[in-house]
């Protein structure tokens, strides 16, 4: 039996699989459990290292090291990829607003810092580990660490006892936040909390109008659309009686029907286009399309061949071609209005209304093979994450700073993430990937980067923190975690109006904590949270690893 003591005590490579891969494995199971209705799943993992640690087991330090830093890197760039393609909408709409409220949760926490420093005559790297573990953000650390060691080289150990306030903040940095959740979940609506997600806010909306604006009778359809401000489909016609897909050179004439697609907010300014609003919902979920005429049907076509990916949607000239007309584009649940400067993505489905037979043919040019959806885009992730790596290494020089700022290996990734997501199409890279596979590689990371964090932080924890110093420790980074979070939670509601998946997306981004994202995210319907996630994480990251240096350089 010495073979089997022997696989778990020497340091191999197949030990540190094996050791971690069983912390994994309680962690998990650990995590299953629910108190209350509360799940913490994978952050158990990391209690499940400590546990390992403090008993003794250990694994080969490079070995450690190259599993926790890529668990993190995988779990941020998929994290990255799957909110890239709808970021920058958020951007525009809410994300200037978000990123103020991060900002503020910063400053207030650093605030906050300072004072209970200041109140128990803590020394400031101790301080700011503490700091550095409340809001679970390691790069911060890590930054932190080598501003010290650079402006004093000699001072090791205290960059060592950085480390250990940071692993003793660390869990309750993650747990606080999980409850600020809790307690803002509580505080609002249950409906507002499960279902804040307004129809009335989606991207497309059909409404029917009857043709009686003198300005535009006898116009094209191509002249209507250069002269207005506002951009919409024209679905159908009823045109002498029948229904007809319209091309950009049908002529629209007096009391003629037409049913358009726009977004909401644009409905109003559409009406003194056309004339007046017929009373029919057309936006009821149980609308059959097909039975509107019998020659048309309406059917979901999915782009699935990779020439089409990136490719503008007026270059294929689909409507004149086969006399078709695409009404939306849904992507990644959001439904888009279609136009010429659209560029589709690989896993786009359109909804398109025509003859069958015409429909069967843009089919094949689209691919149209969901089967072809599962395949996973290997080379693309691979790529994706070198780039990450590398733009997290570049130094970023600050003037009057000796050391220069870099995003590291969180910043670097899930910024690159974005972009490939978001761009990725334009250069033909496919970046789909279904929502269950991106799901697998984000729990993957996360659960491994949290295995290896607690297994590094578990020697010597226990004895920390059942101490009077490791008692206050735990105080410090518990307030550090909740009291800023709930304040900047207030104000956002109170006075910012913004809902609760969005307040908790943000308030998670700008603590660095994808545990409590986790949470949130089975709270809600969609993805919310995490597209307000990835909208203050960037900068928030960025900002967390310049002001740590900052602070370290200045003042110590």
């Amino acid at each position: 039996m010495n073979w089997f003591t022997e696989i778990f005590t020497q340091q191999t490579f197949i030990q540190a699989v094996l050791v971690l891969s069983l912390i994994c494995a309680a962690g998990v199971a650990l995590g299953s459990i629910r108190i209350y209705g509360v799940s913490l799943g994978s952050t158990f993992v990391f209690f499940a290292g400590i546990a390992a640690g403090h008993f003794g087991m250990e694994i080969n330090p490079d070995m450690l090291a190259l599993a926790q830093n890529f668990g993190l890197i995988l779990f941020i760039y998929s994290l990255g990829v799957q909110v890239g393609p709808g970021f920058f909408s958020s951007l525009k709409q809410g994300g200037v607003k978000l990123n103020l409220l991060a900002l503020a949760l910063l400053v207030l926490g650093t605030l906050m810092m300072f004072l209970l420093q200041w109140a128990t005559g803590m020394p400031l790297p101790e301080a700011m580990g503490l700091f550095s573990g409340a809001v679970t953000n390691t790069p911060m650390l890590g930054a932190a660490q080598q501003a010290l060691l650079q402006a004093h080289p000699e001072d090791i150990n205290t960059a060592n006892n950085m480390a250990m306030a940071c692993a003793v903040g660390y869990p309750f940095g993650l747990l606080g936040v999980i409850l600020c959740v809790v307690i803002i979940r509580a505080a609002t609506s249950p409906k507002a909390a499960k279902n804040h997600h307004d129809p009335s806010e989606d991207n497309t909306f059909v409404v029917e109008y009857n043709v009686n604006n003198p300005a535009i009778f006898g116009k094209s359809i191509k002249e209507i659309r250069e002269n207005a401000d506002v951009q919409f489909v024209i679905s159908r016609v009823w045109k002498g009686g029948k229904v007809i897909i319209p091309t950009s050179d049908t002529v629209l004439e007096e009391d003629e029907h037409v049913l358009v697609i726009s977004g909401k907010k644009d409905v109003e300014r559409i009406r003194t286009i056309f004339g007046n609003r017929e009373n029919v919902d057309w936006n009821k979920k149980d609308i059959d399309w097909n039975s509107i005429d019998s020659q048309l049907v309406s059917r979901h076509v999915l782009v699935t061949k990779p020439e089409i990916n990136g490719a503008k949607l007026g270059s294929l000239r689909l409507r004149n071609s086969f006399g078709i007309n695409i009404t939306r584009v849904n992507r990644a649940g959001i439904d888009l209005l279609p136009s010429r400067s659209l560029r589709l993505q690989i896993g786009d489905k359109l909804t398109i209304v025509g003859e069958a037979k015409a429909i069967d043919n843009v089919s094949i040019i689209l691919g149209n093979e969901a089967k072809q959806l599962k395949n996973p885009n290997l080379l693309n992730i691979f790529i994706g994450i070198v780039l990450g790596l590398i733009l997290g290494s570049i130094p970023i020089a600050i003037p009057g700073m000796s050391v220069p700022v870099k995003l590291g290996i969180a910043g670097g990734p899930i910024i690159v993430g974005i972009l490939m997501g978001a761009f990725g199409p334009r250069f033909h890279l496919t970046t789909y990937t279904t929502m269950s596979a991106n799901l697998m590689l984000r729990q993957l990371g996360i659960t491994i980067y949290l295995a290896g964090l607690g297994l590094g932080a578990g020697a010597g924890f226990f004895e920390k923190v059942f101490t009077v110093e490791g008692l206050q420790w735990i105080g410090i980074s518990f307030a550090l975690a909740t009291v800023p979070v709930l304040i900047v939670a207030f104000i956002a509601a109170k006075f910012f109006r913004t809902d609760y998946a969005q307040n908790v997306g943000m308030l998670c981004g700008s603590m660095a904590n994808p545990i409590a994202l986790n949470y949130a995210n089975t709270t809600v319907e969609g993805d919310e949270p995490s597209v307000a996630y990835a909208t203050v994480y960037p900068v928030s990251i960025f900002l967390r690893v310049i002001s740590a240096q900052i602070i370290m350089l200045i003042l110590c």
